[in-house]
């Protein structure tokens, strides 16, 4: 039985889908003006483990994640650079694919980009204005009036009052209300015509909230099954795309919300100001992907992830010890669900996709084999796969090194050529291949457990 934290609820609750035996999900997915940074990675990483666990659970799944193509952020970059909105945003899009894939993350049934959608936008718009909830600032755009509608706030638990007080909101001239927000920006003088759509209220182009409403609605219904996204996108991205959706349908828009946490970098919040921010392609040069995702998988999904070398080379360090296990074992291979560790992962994943314990379940499959059970190894990489790890030739994995760097498999030959050389008290040796590994780069830490290794 899967239950999932449903942030709108506040509680982990038993998943029941709309229609018995299917899944609809829509995920709020890139904004393409720039390449993919460690936050959209985990949110790729993270929706495509569901994905996979809602599949392997036996679910008919449709998923969706959109692509932002036209915003403020895209036209400022395209002016920049002497190029068409299409130029910039088909690179980025392209981009964005590349580094998906070499993080093991399997394409969404839908990826709609939102200048495909203005017509459906529109609809919504209109209709929204029909039903009371939208009218015309002075400014000429069309504005959302928030506190038509009841149910606002439910989704962050913030209170009318409570972001009156508490938000910096952006004061336009003519709204009804600072908290009123944009469903359709009219056309500036400066901005391409590429970007004036012909509307009822003049040329323009829309607001970024109604763009997920229009596509989610239009690509699984008025009512589906689970929203997710980044936890930055609760408010108020995805607080103002309940009340466009309900105001217009009349009817509940999403029953599961979920909210994958924050990534800090070295327990600093990423950014460009504090120069530590990273683009997926600057990690994978440093890092192989795999163990990027396996980082991103270790950590609940619902918990801060605190990127940083030290982490990422323990992280290295541990699917080493998985692909070791797995030396030997070719082909595919299916999960054997009645046996015991397959019972004790399926009850983790089914717990709010609980991947920290889903992850001991391998280690400990692991560890049986090292120590004679070789007939789990098959077990180990088919559980491996449903978390889009372990499917590599080992030998593969293991003789990978960092640009000119020792391999990890040839690192792990050298600190067991070590511990050999203690336990036979041949200290000289021990040092040498201690001052060996020292000067690759390579740091040992000798605990009660034996000795582990990272990378400086």
């Amino acid at each position: 039985m899967l239950k999932l934290y449903n942030t709108l609820a506040r509680e982990k609750q038993v998943f029941v889908p709309i229609e018995p035996g299917r899944v609809s999900m829509y995920v709020c997915g890139m904004t393409v003006y720039d390449f993919c940074h460690l936050g959209h990675a985990r949110v790729m990483v993270v929706f495509d483990l569901v994905a996979r666990w809602l599949r392997a659970s036996g679910y008919a799944l449709t998923y969706v994640r959109n692509i932002t193509d036209i915003d403020d952020k895209i036209i400022r970059r395209a002016q920049e650079n002497g190029e068409t909105i299409r130029q910039l945003t088909d690179r980025f899009i392209a981009a964005m694919n590349e580094d998906a894939a070499a993080l093991g993350v399997l394409r969404p049934d839908a990826e709609p980009r939102a200048t495909d959608y203005v017509p459906q936008m529109l609809d919504m718009i209109g209709t929204l204005e029909k039903n009371g909830y939208a009218y015309v600032a002075g400014s000429d755009d069309v504005c959302y009036s928030v506190r038509k509608f009841e149910g606002y706030g439910k989704l962050s638990g913030k209170s009318l009052e409570d972001l009156r007080a508490g938000e910096r909101v952006d004061v336009m001239a003519g709204k009804h209300d600072p908290l009123d927000f944009v469903l359709w920006k009219h056309a500036r003088d400066d901005e391409p015509a590429e970007v004036k759509w012909d509307s009822p209220w003049g040329p323009g182009r829309p607001g970024w909230h109604i763009e997920c409403s229009a596509m989610g609605s239009r690509l699984l219904g008025k009512h589906f099954d689970i929203h997710g996204g980044g936890q930055d996108l609760q408010f108020p991205h995805h607080e103002n795309e309940i009340a466009q959706s309900e105001g217009a349908h009349q009817c509940q828009f999403v029953n599961y919300w979920m909210h994958n946490g924050f990534v800090r970098v070295d327990d600093e919040k990423m950014s460009k100001s504090l120069g530590n921010f990273f683009t997926i392609r600057e990690v994978l040069k440093k890092y192989d992907a795999e163990v990027v995702r396996f980082f991103i998988l270790r950590a609940h999904y619902r918990s801060p992830l605190n990127y940083s070398d030290v982490h990422l080379d323990d992280a290295r360090q541990a699917l080493t010890r998985l692909y070791t296990a797995l030396k030997g074992v070719d082909g595919e291979a299916e999960v054997d669900w009645n046996e015991p560790h397959a019972v004790r992962f399926k009850a983790a994943l089914d717990d709010d996709f609980g991947t920290p314990e889903a992850m001991a379940v391998l280690f400990d499959l692991a560890t049986l084999v090292n120590r004679g059970e070789p007939a789990l190894a098959s077990q180990l990489k088919a559980l491996g796969n449903v978390l889009g790890l372990l499917q590599r030739d080992p030998q593969s994995f293991l003789q990978a090194a960092p640009a000119g760097g020792l391999s990890n498999e040839e690192i792990e030959a050298k600190v067991g050529a070590r511990s050999t050389a203690k336990k036979a008290k041949n200290f000289v040796e021990s040092d040498r291949i201690r001052d060996e590994l020292k000067a690759a780069g390579i740091v040992l830490e000798d605990g009660s457990q034996g000795t582990t290794w990272r990378r400086a």
